[in-house]
């Protein structure tokens, strides 16, 4: 599992500390875009790392739409140079006017946001009429997700035509979000995500039976986007394959990815002869799954977590003796994007060193400017 060379000059990196390989971020962007086959089929997530720095490098590679879940990770988008930037959640109460202020301030790119209610297309429009914006709508499908969206194709079209009412709004495809499929066979994942992708054909066909032309369809996330990526002609979105993690690397190994973020912890107190305590709390990892499916910490591989708290966690090992407090180590999360999240910093290793380089986690922030 541990794809991690050893870190020089760890001591100049205050813990805990979230870390980034740019090189391999890079690496991670070109297998992207090898899968997919061009850029242009590419709609990355930014909710993985929130990031202007990594934005730029997409961009930079040919990638020039991106979807966002906040209202955050939008207007970073459009301020790092993005032309099309979906917003993959339904805007609600004041972020419906901040979506609106967005598309004024940056009126040569693209923004569309997703619906599955007609009371938000009404009110979205609305808030358009005395503007010269014009929204892109994305009709939210739920293709087994069982989250947002709907599974009615009579309401799918209902949303399509009250689209089409608005002077405002453009109807611009459909969005599906197949975050179910998680198995770690690869068959057994393909033969689900096939199921769920002929319920999106299905709509789309129905779609484009109105009079309607969909102009694109968003599919999938990271388990499934060597499928999408393969078998569809539509846009594919995903967001982890940035960083990398690692439950994703022991559930999916058939896909390429590569560990580009991890974190750095540090024994502060060693409790009895057979507990070390490490500066990892909650409010250093995401913290949501079991306690041993938190953190992998190289050179550590021999210890139980028993004890987690805010900032705090506690591991057993046979023979604390081997280890002095102020002992540095390097752990890969089970679950990176929350635990981006808790960083407003990430501190770069370039040639296994850490250079004292930072790239800021700029929409960790709800507000930038709007």
């Amino acid at each position: 599992m541990n794809e991690l060379s050893p870190v020089a000059h760890l001591d100049r990196v205050p813990s805990p500390a979230l870390l980034v390989w740019p090189d391999r971020v890079q690496a991670n962007i070109n297998r992207m875009i090898d899968l997919a086959g061009d850029p242009a089929r590419l709609r990355p997530h930014v909710k993985t790392h929130k990031m202007d720095a990594v934005v730029r490098l997409q961009i930079a590679s040919g990638i020039l739409m991106f979807k966002a879940a906040t209202i955050a990770e939008l207007e970073l988008c459009l301020a790092a140079g993005a032309r099309d930037v979906l917003m993959a959640y339904p805007p609600v109460g004041p972020n419906q006017e901040r979506l609106v202020q967005l598309a004024i301030n940056y009126p040569d790119a693209r923004v569309s946001f997703i619906t599955d209610n007609a009371d938000l297309v009404a009110a979205l429009a609305a808030r358009c009429e005395d503007t010269e914006v014009e929204l892109g709508v994305f009709i939210d499908f739920d293709c087994g997700m069982k989250r947002t969206g709907t599974a009615s194709i009579a309401l799918a079209l209902q949303l399509a035509y009250a689209v089409a009412d608005s002077s405002r709004l453009r109807f611009a495809g459909v969005h599906a979000y197949d975050g179910h499929v998680r198995a770690a066979s690869v068959e057994e994942r393909e033969t689900v995500w096939s199921a769920a992708m002929t319920s999106v054909t299905q709509l789309v066909e129905a779609i484009e039976e109105a009079g309607f032309k969909v102009d694109a369809v968003v599919g999938g996330g990271s388990p499934t986007f060597g499928f999408h990526a393969a078998k569809r002609g539509w846009q594919c979105s995903p967001g982890t394959t940035l960083f990398w993690d690692g439950g994703y690397s022991s559930r999916f190994p058939d896909l390429p990815f590569k560990s580009a973020a991890a974190v750095l912890t540090r024994i502060v107190s060693k409790p009895g002869t057979d507990r070390l305590c490490l500066d990892l709390g909650h409010k250093a990892i995401a913290s949501e799954g079991p306690l041993e499916n938190r953190v992998q910490l190289i050179g550590l591989e021999c210890a139980r977590p028993v004890g987690h708290s805010e900032e705090h966690l506690v591991v057993e090992v046979e023979d604390t003796n081997r280890f002095a407090v102020g002992d540095a180590f390097v752990g890969i999360p089970h679950h990176i994007c929350p635990t981006v999240a808790l960083y407003q910093e990430a501190f770069l290793i370039r040639e296994s060193e850490a250079t004292g380089e930072t790239w800021e986690v700029t929409a960790r922030n709800r507000r930038l400017t709007v």
